[in-house]
C-alpha cells in the first residue's frame, strides 16, 4: 500500500513538473514573440467613399484627400528604427497628418521625433496630446494594463514627473501644425474645406469640448467663417465648390467624446490610446480597451453610433453612411508603440493608418 502511494506521488510530481515546464516554455515563447511583434510596424490602407451628388456637387467625383494617422508612438530616445519607419511614411505623400497623442515616452525622444516628422513639415497637420505627453511613464506591473479601469487619479498625477510637453507643442507648431487641444481650426487643403475640432486627453478628464467656430469671440484663435452643412448632413459643398467636412481628434475614444463629435457633425473622428488591446487572443481579439468602449472597438474603422456593420481592422474600402441619423466614421489606431514597462504586443501589430477620402 505504501509503495503504491509512493508511486502515485512520484507520478503526480512528474506530471506537475512537465506541466510547469510546458507552461514556462509557452510563456517564454509568447514573451519572445510579443517582443518581436512590437517591432513589426504595419501601414494600414483604408478608403472612405463620399457621394459627391449627395454632398451637393456631382462634378467633384474623383477628388481624394489622403490622411496619415499616427498615434501612440511612445518614442524613446534610442528607438531609431521606429523613428526611421515614421520618417519613411513621407513617401505616401499625405495631404494631412493627424497625430492623436502619446508621442513620447521620455524627454530624450523629442529630437528623434522631430527629425522623423520633419519630412512632413510642408504638409498640413493637426495634433492632440495624451497622458504620456504630459507625464513620464511609471514602472508598474504589466498585468495591471488588463485591469478594467486604469484611469489615473489626480493624486497619482501630482506625483508623476512632467514631460517637456511645452517643447513638444512648440516643436509641432513650428511645422505649421494646428494644436487642437480643446480647440477648433479651419483647414483649406486644395479643393477640400475642413473644420477640425479636438479635445485634451479624456483619460485624464482634461477634455473641455470647444464652442462652435461661429460662437467664438471675434479675434480669438477659434474664429473662422466655415461653411455649415444642412442639418443631418456631415459632408457638403462650399459656395466656391470645395468639398466640405468636419473631423474630430481625441487621444482616448471615450463614448462621451464620440457622441459629442458625432452630434457636432464630424464625418471622421481619429483616436488612439487603446493600443488595439496590445495583448490580444487570436479569434477573440482585445481583452481590454483602457476606456469605456467595448472590446470590439479597440482598434479599426467603424461607424458611431454603432450601426451593426462591424469593424474594419485591416485594409479596405467603406461607402458613405446612408443612415438617416448622423453618424461618424471613427478610426481608432492601435498605435506604433507600447509603454516602456510593457514592451510587448501579441496578435496586435503596431500600425499607422493611411486613410483616403474619395469622392465618387
Amino acid at each position: 500500500m505504501a509503495n503504491a502511494l509512493a508511486r502515485a506521488g512520484r507520478s503526480i510530481w512528474r506530471g506537475a513538473k512537465r506541466t510547469a515546464t510546458a507552461s514556462a516554455v509557452a510563456a517564454a515563447t509568447a514573451g519572445t514573440w510579443g517582443l518581436l511583434e512590437a517591432q513589426a510596424y504595419t501601414l494600414r490602407r483604408r478608403t472612405v467613399l463620399l457621394d459627391g451628388a449627395q454632398a451637393g456637387n456631382p462634378t467633384s467625383a474623383g477628388r481624394t484627400l489622403r490622411i496619415l494617422h499616427l498615434s501612440d508612438s511612445h518614442l524613446l530616445g534610442w528607438q531609431h528604427r521606429r523613428a526611421a519607419w515614421i520618417e519613411e511614411l513621407a513617401a505616401t505623400e499625405p495631404d494631412l497628418v493627424v497625430l492623436t497623442g502619446d508621442l513620447i515616452a521620455s524627454p530624450a525622444a523629442l529630437t528623434p521625433l522631430f527629425s522623423s516628422l520633419s519630412p512632413f513639415a510642408g504638409t498640413t497637420g493637426t495634433f492632440v496630446f495624451g497622458s504620456n505627453d504630459y507625464y513620464l511613464p511609471q514602472p508598474k506591473n504589466p498585468l495591471s494594463y488588463l485591469a478594467a479601469n486604469t484611469t489615473p487619479q489626480a493624486s497619482e498625477n501630482e506625483k508623476r514627473a512632467e514631460q517637456p510637453w511645452q517643447e513638444l507643442q512648440s516643436g509641432l507648431e513650428a511645422f505649421g501644425w494646428h494644436d487642437l487641444t480643446n480647440q477648433r481650426a479651419h483647414l483649406d487643403i486644395g479643393n477640400w474645406s475642413l473644420d477640425a475640432v479636438g479635445v485634451d486627453d479624456p483619460h485624464l478628464d482634461r477634455d473641455e469640448y470647444p464652442l462652435p467656430l461661429g460662437d467664438s469671440p471675434q479675434g480669438s484663435p477659434q474664429c473662422g467663417t466655415p461653411y455649415t452643412p444642412a442639418p443631418q448632413q456631415v459632408v457638403g459643398t462650399t459656395p466656391d465648390g470645395a468639398t466640405y467636412l468636419r473631423i474630430g481628434l481625441t487621444h482616448a475614444p471615450y463614448k462621451r467624446i464620440l457622441d459629442a463629435m458625432t452630434a457636432d457633425g464630424c464625418a471622421l473622428v481619429f483616436a488612439g490610446h487603446t493600443h488595439g488591446g496590445q495583448i490580444c487572443l487570436p479569434g477573440a481579439g482585445a481583452l481590454v480597451t483602457n476606456c469605456d468602449l467595448e472590446r470590439e472597438y479597440a482598434s479599426g474603422l467603424f461607424q458611431w453610433p454603432p450601426t451593426g456593420k462591424g469593424v474594419m481592422h485591416g485594409d479596405g474600402t467603406v461607402p458613405t453612411g446612408t443612415e438617416r441619423r448622423p453618424t461618424a466614421w471613427v478610426n481608432v489606431s492601435a498605435g506604433l508603440g507600447t509603454s516602456p514597462f510593457a514592451p510587448m504586443r501579441i496578435a496586435c501589430r503596431p500600425e499607422a493608418v493611411l486613410l483616403d477620402l474619395a469622392v465618387i
